[in-house]
């Protein structure tokens, strides 16, 4: 049953330290629908969700099924609790990206860090920011140093770095949550795919904004990566391209979804690569960040960001009207209070109770009220 999709993977050395001859001998799974054949066998109705399955086209491909429905839903909310926007450019118009070829442009860089600082001093409590690799993170920061970014930011939040140390992220994170908690404010940088990325939550004020800095595209010299990649094209005919694009858009999705934990929670996201804004990747973020994307947001320069965001947090600290929200003009009422409830209640009682009134005045003025009495069981 299990004959084929594994592979035992030989590198010479550790990736992490490539000037050492470490060999690593590694047990590979390529095939994702193993894992999920033994419960597609013993139960009859199987149900997947997530918020980051988008594009969900590709799901049935990758786990070898057949879904009898499939369904990507929009989220329902009173107001736009999100702001999701993509940046393309900086102020001098340079492009903006994480590409291999770009990662040497001091322009880029210098852009990204007046981002930054715009946004430290705008956004108020937590922002956490994404890069691609730790590496790229790295190069970054140093840049940053010696560009005085990292003494601006300073001077508004305090800042933190994930690192592959697992006790030293774990000892910023908290120092980032006291940071939010005294009103200081604080950003947290860290990597995706890393552990901040993945179980880590930044609800209420630990997370009012996520910038993520590039498309989170896996290292593709990885002999995992490239053996898995094989087994997909030759076994399910996935191309390529397909699979690693449709993989570093759910893991943004993975990402900028840090901000947005509960119902009564708000924040923006900022996808700051000029690839976020083709249409092939747009449409492959799931249709909750989508719906919320709007077109005029979609091509923004560094500075036409900040003032987006302003603009987002002046309108989400207005109240919500009561009356707005009970007469129907938005979408869903989902933040009534009790009080709201027992109001509500107490207007369909009298309602009801009128309408009750309303029959039996009817039945008397035409004679049939004690028939009906009569017939009716009790």
């Amino acid at each position: 049953e299990y004959k084929n999709g594994f592979m035992i993977i030989i590198e010479p050395y550790d990736q992490r330290t490539p000037h050492f001859e470490d060999p690593i001998f590694q047990f590979a799974c390529l095939d994702a629908s193993l894992a999920i054949k033994p419960v597609l066998k013993r139960f009859q109705s199987v149900i997947i969700t997530s918020g980051t399955l988008s594009p969900i086209d590709l799901y049935p491909k990758l786990l070898d099924l057949q879904p009898k429905v499939r369904r990507s839903l929009s989220m329902s909310i009173v107001r736009p609790c999100i702001c999701p926007m993509i940046v393309t450019r900086g102020s001098d118009q340079t492009p903006v990206t994480s590409q291999f070829n770009a990662r040497e442009n001091k322009s880029v860089v210098r852009n990204y860090g007046a981002l930054l600082i715009d946004l430290a001093k705008s956004i108020p409590d937590g922002i956490v920011c994404f890069f691609t690799s730790y590496q790229y993170m790295e190069n970054v920061v140093t840049e940053w140093h010696e560009l005085g970014v990292l003494t601006e930011v300073l001077k508004h939040k305090l800042l933190f770095i994930e690192t592959k140390d697992i006790v030293e992220t774990t000892l910023a994170l908290d120092n980032y949550r006291r940071a939010c908690d005294c009103g200081r404010g604080a950003v947290f940088l860290s990597v995706a795919r890393g552990k901040v990325s993945e179980g880590i939550d930044f609800d209420r004020h630990y997370g009012r904004c996520v910038v993520l800095f590039g498309i989170p595209f896996q290292y593709t010299k990885s002999y995992i990566l490239l053996a898995r990649l094989e087994y997909l094209r030759r076994t399910f005919k996935i191309r390529e391209d397909e699979f690693l694009a449709f993989d570093a858009l759910r893991q943004a999705s993975q990402c900028v979804g840090r901000v947005i934990r509960s119902k009564v929670d708000y924040g923006i996201m900022i996808f700051a690569d000029k690839r976020y804004s083709n249409q092939s990747k747009r449409s492959k973020l799931p249709p909750w960040i989508t719906q919320f994307l709007e077109e005029a947001n979609a091509n923004l320069s560094t500075e036409e960001a900040v003032n987006v965001c302003k603009s987002f947090l002046k309108s989400i600290a207005q109240p919500i009207s009561t009356s707005t929200a009970l007469s129907g003009k938005l979408q869903i009422s989902t933040l009534l209070t009790e009080e709201d409830l027992k109001t509500r209640a107490k207007s369909m009682r009298e309602a009801r109770e009128a309408k009750e009134n309303d029959i039996s005045d009817d039945e008397h003025e035409t004679g049939m009220g004690n028939d009906r009495k009569r017939m009716r069981p009790y």
